[in-house]
C-alpha cells in the first residue's frame, strides 16, 4: 500500500518538513481521515473539515506549541489533534477513557487552553501574550482563531476592545463562514457580509477601528495563500486581524449543502455521505422537541408568548415556533447574558418569555439571573435543556450545578420534571400569570411515553407549586428524588430484594419544596435516600439536609448524585454508573441499606 504523508506526521516538527507543494494533498488526506473516522464513530464533522487548509498551515508557519494556539469553542480542533501527536488516538475520540471532543490543557502541551463553550479565544490568547511581555518573551507569537457565531458574543468584543489597546503579540484569525451550529444571525454577520462581497471599503473597517491590523478576506482553502499571509503577520507587532472565508463542511458535499445537520451527524456512509438511519422506531420523544411543540401550541393560544435561544434554535427545538412566529420567537446569537436581560426587560412589559438556554450555557448569565430577573422579581419562564450529564460533549456541557446554583436565589422557582406530560404541564401553567421567575429543567434524552404528541399534546393540567408525588409505598426506607433520574430509582425498585421496604416519592419542585410532605417523611421513615442527576454540593440533596437540620431531625441521610469532580466524556450510561446513579448501581445500594 502506498505510504500516505499523514501516516509520517505525528507532530507539526514532522509536518515542517514537507514542501509547500505537498500541503494540497495532506489536506485532502487530513480530510479523508475525519471523514473515515467520524463516520464510524460520530462527533463534529463540518466544523473540523471547514478549517483543514488553516490547520495546516497554522503548524506549518509558527513553532507549536512555543507559539500559542487557541481555538475556539474546539469544534473545528480534530485536524489540530491529529497532527499533534493523537492520531493514533482519535477513533477514542468523545468516548469513556478516549481524547476529549475539545482541546484540553491535561491532553497535550499543544492545547494551550481548554474550551468548550465560545467566545473565550480572544481573551485567553490576549492573557498569554501579556504574561509572555512581562516575562521578556518578545518573539512569542499568540494566535486565536474564532468563528464569525463566536465573535458576535460579548466577551469576544471585550477582549477585542482590550486588545486593541495593547501593543500584544495577537494575532486573531475570524474564521468566518456564516455559521455556528445553526445560522449566524445579526447585525455583525450581515457586516461581515458586506465586507466578504468588497461593498465596505478596507479604510471604513471595523478591526482597524479596534486597533487592529487588519487583512482579508481570505480564501481560507487556498493553502498557499494561508501560509503566505501567515509569514507576513508573523513579522509584524501588535494586534492582527486576519479575516479568512471558509465552507463548513468544506470536501463532503453533503456537509457542505446541510450545515446545520452536518455539524454532527452521527453515522454516516464515508463514500457516499449519507447519514445512517438511527434505529428509533416508535420511541418516546425528545424532550427538546416536547419543549419546541408544546411552546408552538402554547403560542398559537396566546399571543404574549415569546421565545429566546441564544444560538440554539435547532438544538432547543425553538425552531417550530421560530417557523410559524418569527417575529415572536428570537435567536439572540451566542449571547447568553443579552438573551436573560433582554427576557426580563420583556417581561417587564407583560410578554410571557420562555428563554430557552443549555443549562451549562446558563452558567455565563449568571449575574443577569440575579440581578435583572430574581431581584426585580421578573417572570422569565427560563427552559434549561440539556440538563444533568449531557454525554459525549463531556465536562464543559453537563447540566450539572443548576439545581446547586440556582436553589440559592431569592424569588426564583425550580421544577424538575420526571416525564415529559410533567414537562408540557409545567410551561402551560407557567404562562398562568405566574408572578414570579421559574427555572424549568430537562434532559438532552428521551422521555418515557410512545405516541407522546398524539396521546398529549394539547391537553394541560395545571401544576400546584410546591407540591411532592408519592410514586410507591414501602414500610422502612423513603428514595426523595427528583426529575427524569427517577426513573433509575422506579427501573431499580423493580429488581431489588428488600423493594417493599422502600417508598418512591418524586419532588419535581427542588424550590419551594413539598416541606408538609418532607415532616411525614422524616417521621415515619428511619432512612432516606436522595437521588438527583447534579451535583450533590449544594443541590437537591442538600437542600433536604437543610430541611433535616432546621428541623432537627436525626435520620440517617444518603445524597446520591455527580460527585465532587469533573465527569468527563462518555456515554450518559457509562456516566450515571460512575456516579452510581444508574439502576443497577442504584439497586445494589438499595439492597446494601
Amino acid at each position: 500500500m502506498k505510504p500516505t504523508l499523514l501516516s509520517n506526521i505525528d507532530s507539526p516538527a514532522d509536518l515542517r518538513q514537507l514542501s509547500e507543494t505537498a500541503l494540497p494533498q495532506l489536506a485532502q488526506e487530513l480530510r479523508d481521515f475525519i471523514i473515515d473516522i467520524v463516520s464510524v464513530k460520530e462527533g463534529h464533522l463540518g466544523a473540523s473539515l471547514g478549517v483543514v487548509e488553516l490547520t495546516i498551515a497554522l503548524h506549518y508557519v509558527f513553532n507549536t506549541p512555543e507559539d500559542v494556539l487557541v481555538w475556539d469553542v474546539g469544534h473545528q480542533a480534530y485536524g489540530h489533534k491529529i497532527l499533534t501527536g493523537r492520531k493514533n488516538q482519535f477513533d477514542t475520540n468523545r468516548q469513556l477513557g478516549g481524547i476529549s471532543g475539545f482541546p484540553k490543557r491535561s491532553e497535550s502541551p499543544f492545547d494551550t487552553f481548554g474550551v468548550g463553550h465560545s467566545s473565550t479565544s480572544i481573551s485567553a490568547a490576549l492573557g498569554m501574550a501579556l504574561a509572555s511581555q512581562l516575562n521578556g518573551d518578545l518573539n512569542r507569537n499568540h494566535i486565536a482563531v474564532i468563528g464569525d457565531a463566536s465573535i458576535a458574543s460579548g466577551m469576544a468584543f471585550e477582549g477585542l476592545n482590550h486588545a486593541g489597546t495593547t501593543d500584544a503579540n495577537l494575532l486573531v484569525i475570524l474564521n468566518d463562514n456564516a455559521i455556528g451550529i445553526d445560522p449566524s444571525v445579526g447585525a455583525l454577520k450581515s457586516y461581515l457580509t458586506a465586507v466578504k462581497s468588497g461593498k465596505n471599503p478596507k479604510q471604513n473597517n471595523m478591526m482597524k477601528s479596534l486597533n487592529f491590523d487588519y487583512s482579508g478576506p481570505t480564501d481560507g482553502h487556498d493553502v498557499f495563500a494561508i501560509i503566505k499571509e501567515l509569514k507576513r503577520l508573523k513579522r509584524k507587532s501588535g494586534p492582527k486581524f486576519l479575516h479568512l472565508i471558509t465552507t463548513k463542511g468544506k470536501g463532503l458535499s453533503q456537509a457542505e449543502a446541510d450545515q446545520v445537520k452536518y455539524h454532527a451527524p452521527g453515522k454516516f456512509d464515508k463514500h457516499t455521505g449519507e447519514v445512517l438511519p438511527k434505529l428509533e422506531t416508535h420511541l418516546p420523544p425528545k424532550f427538546q422537541d416536547v419543549f419546541g411543540l408544546t411552546l408552538l401550541d402554547l403560542a398559537r393560544k396566546n399571543d404574549k408568548i415569546i421565545g429566546i435561544t441564544p444560538a440554539m434554535p435547532s438544538g432547543s427545538s425553538l425552531k417550530f415556533m421560530m417557523d410559524e412566529f418569527p417575529k415572536r420567537a428570537f435567536d439572540v446569537g451566542i449571547a447568553e447574558q443579552h438573551a436573560v436581560t433582554l427576557s426580563a426587560g420583556m417581561a417587564t412589559q407583560g410578554m410571557i418569555v420562555y428563554c430557552n438556554i443549555y443549562s451549562s450555557f446558563m452558567q455565563r448569565a449568571y449575574d443577569q439571573i440575579i440581578h435583572d430577573v430574581a431581584l426585580q422579581n421578573l417572570p422569565v419562564i427560563f427552559c434549561l435543556d440539556r440538563a444533568g450529564l449531557v454525554g459525549e460533549d463531556g465536562a464543559t456541557h453537563h447540566g450539572v450545578f443548576d439545581l446547586a446554583y440556582l436553589r440559592c436565589i431569592p424569588n426564583i422557582l425550580i421544577y424538575a420534571p420526571r416525564t415529559e406530560v410533567e414537562l408540557q404541564n409545567i410551561l402551560y401553567t407557567a404562562q398562568l400569570n405566574l408572578s414570579q421567575p421559574i427555572a424549568i429543567r430537562y434532559p438532552r434524552g428521551r422521555g418515557i411515553t410512545v405516541d407522546w404528541q398524539k396521546k398529549h399534546l394539547g391537553t394541560y393540567e395545571k401544576i400546584n407549586i410546591g407540591i411532592g408525588i408519592q410514586l410507591k409505598k414501602g414500610t422502612s426506607f423513603a428514595i426523595i428524588s427528583t426529575g427524569t433520574i427517577g426513573n433509575n430509582v422506579t427501573t431499580a425498585l423493580e429488581t431489588t430484594l428488600n423493594a417493599a421496604s422502600f417508598s418512591h416519592y418524586h419532588f419535581p419542585w427542588v424550590k419551594p419544596m413539598d416541606e408538609n410532605l418532607l415532616h411525614n417523611i422524616f417521621k415515619q421513615y428511619s432512612t432516606i435516600i436522595t437521588v438527583e442527576e447534579g451535583t450533590v454540593k449544594g443541590g437537591f440533596g442538600g437542600g433536604i439536609a437543610e430541611f433535616a437540620a432546621d428541623n432537627q431531625y436525626s435520620n440517617p441521610l444518603h445524597i446520591l448524585g455527580v460527585p465532587d469532580f469533573f465527569i468527563e466524556h462518555g456515554t450518559v450510561d457509562e456516566l450515571q454508573r460512575i456516579c452510581k446513579i444508574d439502576a443497577n448501581s442504584l439497586q445494589i445500594i438499595f439492597e446494601s441499606l
